[in-house]
């Protein structure tokens, strides 16, 4: 009766030290947007197709790809990261260009992976290339956030 009682107090114990471990956060990961969430979360140019206004609380990542593009590959992972990373500073969003024929020509996306940088209170900034995870932090921390380099 001893070891029995003894196996639960120990079975409390460890189940209690568990329950009180804090739990991760969910981290944050990039956004597949649609003409029509991309007109709803980052620009109406159909309302509005002269000047730029974006619509979203705080600066953005737009990632222009293909599910076929080597280059695109390469980037993807680092953009899941700096997601997580930066999680509610900024948004990452992707768009796939095979599916998105029309966001890709208005933004005249024709060499991919290409990527909209966009601010707060400014107009956007487009890059083109796959990036390494240092141009895109260097890009987020005085473009999108402008936070002082060290």
């Amino acid at each position: 009766m001893k070891r029995v009682t003894l196996f639960f107090a120990a079975l409390m114990v460890i189940t209690s030290s568990f329950a009180s471990e804090p739990k991760e956060k969910e981290s944050a990961k990039p956004i597949e947007l649609t003409r029509a969430t991309f007109l709803e979360k980052v620009f109406d140019y159909q309302k509005n197709p002269e000047v730029w206004s974006y619509k979203g609380d705080k600066p953005a990542i737009v990632d222009f790809y293909a599910d076929w593009c080597g280059p695109c590959r390469k980037v993807s992972p680092i953009l899941a990261e700096l997601a997580a990373e930066y999680g509610d500073e900024i948004y990452v969003y992707k768009i796939n260009v095979d599916k998105e024929k029309e966001l890709a020509t208005i933004f005249g996306a024709r060499s991919i992976p290409m990527f909209l940088f966009i601010p707060m209170n400014q107009d956007p900034q487009i890059g083109m290339g796959a990036l390494p995870k240092k141009s895109f932090k260097e890009v987020i921390d005085t473009f999108l956030l402008t936070k002082e380099t060290p």
